[in-house]
Parts: structure tokens; C-alpha cells; sequence
């Protein structure tokens, strides 16, 4: 078990890593990263590496693809 940023203890077989992450959004896991130290996305640190609870995950995908705005030509 490990602890996401909102102290809810969660099992790793339920948290993503960077690269599951980024292929699951298809962005380069970098990217994934930085998000991550900039507080963009919902992540925790586990043993030094960046995890990723997959409700929130998907939560945020969600709120990201309602908040896009929308290109008036």
C-alpha cells in the first residue's frame, strides 16, 4: 500500500507509473514529469519515483478534456 497526495492509502496494483501514464496519454513521459513537479497533475512520490492513482487519473483526464477551449475561426 502507499499513500496519494490527499493521504488516501491506496494499493500499488491501482497506481500508474510515469510511463504507463504517459502512454495512456500519449505524451512523453518527461512531459509526465514535469507536470508532476509543476502540481498539473495528480501524483505522489513513492520510493523516489513518481506514481499515479488511476481514479484520479482519470478523473483528471476528465476535467482536462471538459476544460479545453474551443478555437473560433
Amino acid at each position: 500500500m502507499c499513500q496519494n497526495v490527499t493521504g488516501v492509502k491506496i494499493p500499488m496494483e491501482e497506481a500508474y507509473t510515469v510511463e504507463e501514464v504517459a502512454k495512456a496519454l500519449k505524451l512523453h513521459p518527461y512531459t509526465i514529469r514535469r507536470l508532476c513537479r509543476e502540481n498539473k497533475i495528480p501524483a505522489f512520490k513513492f520510493g523516489g519515483q513518481w506514481r499515479f492513482d488511476i481514479k484520479e487519473i482519470d478523473e483528471w483526464k476528465r476535467s482536462q478534456n471538459n476544460a479545453k477551449p474551443t478555437r473560433k475561426r
